[in-house]
């Protein structure tokens, strides 16, 4: 089994920028897919980003352009970079990695981002 500890999380101003960083305890390098997830007060989860291990990238609309994801599968550690924060960015973020065949997924516990306006 892999724990995932997300860091990095906190309060911060519009505008300003965050580094959330998780924290494998084994390999991800079985994990073809890793990403991150957010759930704001009362909604669901939405996809923020993932990538691939072979290095490709998806983000949802909402962050393109100011969050960038980036996995070292030589430290087991998924980086979410955040930039030009808004208030809509508020959420606690999650990071998961996840293996399609045979099908395995870990989720962390989780990171709170406030952001105020």
């Amino acid at each position: 089994q892999v724990q995932l500890v997300e860091s990095g999380g906190g309060l911060v101003q519009a505008g300003g920028s965050l580094r959330l960083s998780c924290a494998a305890s084994g390999s991800i390098f079985e994990f073809n897919t890793v990403g991150w997830v957010r759930r704001a007060p009362g909604k669901q989860r939405d996809l923020v980003a993932s990538t691939t291990s072979g290095g490709s990238t998806d983000y949802a609309d909402s962050v393109k352009g100011r969050f960038t994801i980036s996995r070292d599968n030589a430290k087991n550690t998924v980086d979410l970079h955040m930039n030009s924060l808004k208030p809509e960015d508020t959420a606690v973020y999650y990071c998961y990695v996840w293996r399609d065949f045979p099908p395995k997924n870990y989720w962390g516990q989780g990171t709170q981002v406030t952001v105020s306006s």
